[in-house]
């Protein structure tokens, strides 16, 4: 019986453990192990030291697709803050229809990523997109949405805007409702205004949630692959292609394995690293 209960709980642990070390160690040191190698899936592996990594700092498409990612962080980040914030302030009054319009902004974020962007992908069209139809019949010019180096990243980041936000009104909602009524009730005595309450009670009570919709919208964009892979497949001019669809066009268009694993890793070690310094910006003031 003594021996039975010392094993019991390795047995309740071991199918975790099993995933871990299958779907989490292994990939992760199989990975790192493959930066110092040449492989492209069919041919053995070829040792070649550093390599790879003196290759990533002469790749300029490289830096080019970091520097697009960081382009989509700083327009997608505060825009879906601020929207999201705006939008679950008025959802969290009394109004009509409340439940309706939050399952409503909720939907695109359980829509396929991939048929949100072919939708987006025809309303951007030069010729036949809706928005540019819109824009004719009003006098203007056609906008080149996807065609332009200088406005596709930001077409881009408005559409993942779009299909995001929904998640974070919920999470705003759920900080909203967490703020004391008492604050409120105490201020409207003072005589604040809206502002005022909204400045020195709302944003100071959710700097929780607000921390977690930064850490979690900077590692979603981060992440950026569905929308430039099929909108415009990292052009024009390489203006949209980033990190990760770089990456991947590395490892499974050129099967450069080797590089690519080394592409991740130094990726994921940026990603570290900005969500670090984020950490301690954010949460100074909590």
């Amino acid at each position: 019986m003594k021996i039975k209960t010392k094993i019991t709980p390795y047995l309740l642990v071991s199918p975790y453990i099993v995933h871990f070390m299958l779907f989490v160690a292994f990939p992760v040191v199989f990975s790192i192990v493959l930066t110092f190698h040449k492989w492209n899936i069919i041919s053995p592996m070829e040792y070649i030291g550093l390599n790879n990594y003196i290759r990533l700092f002469k790749d300029e498409v490289f830096f080019k697709s970091l520097m697009n990612t960081l382009i989509f962080l700083v327009i997608h980040i505060p825009l879906q803050i601020i929207v999201a914030l705006f939008l679950a302030e008025i959802l969290n009054q009394k109004i009509k229809f409340r439940g309706f319009f939050r399952a409503a902004f909720f939907l695109p974020v359980i829509v396929s990523g991939v048929v949100v962007t072919i939708l987006w992908q025809q309303l951007y069209g030069f010729d036949t997109g809706l928005l540019n139809r819109l824009l004719v019949s009003i006098g203007l010019g056609k906008v080149g949405w996807l065609t332009d180096p200088n406005i596709a990243m930001p077409s881009i980041a408005l559409m993942a805007t779009w299909k995001n936000v929904g998640l974070y009104i919920v999470l705003f909602l759920v900080g909203l409702q967490t703020v004391p009524v008492q604050y409120y009730e105490a201020a409207d005595i003072e005589g604040a205004s809206k502002w005022q309450k909204f400045f020195k009670i709302t944003l100071p009570m959710i700097n929780p949630t607000i921390f977690m919709v930064v850490i979690l919208s900077t590692i979603g964009g981060f992440s950026l692959f569905i929308e430039p892979y099929i909108m415009t497949g990292g052009g024009p001019l390489n203006s949209t292609i980033s990190a990760v669809l770089y990456i991947y066009k590395q490892g499974f268009f050129y099967y450069h394995m080797g590089y690519s694993a080394t592409l991740g890793l130094f990726f994921a070690l940026i990603i570290m690293a900005v969500v670090v310094i984020q950490k301690k910006f954010v949460e100074r003031d909590i």
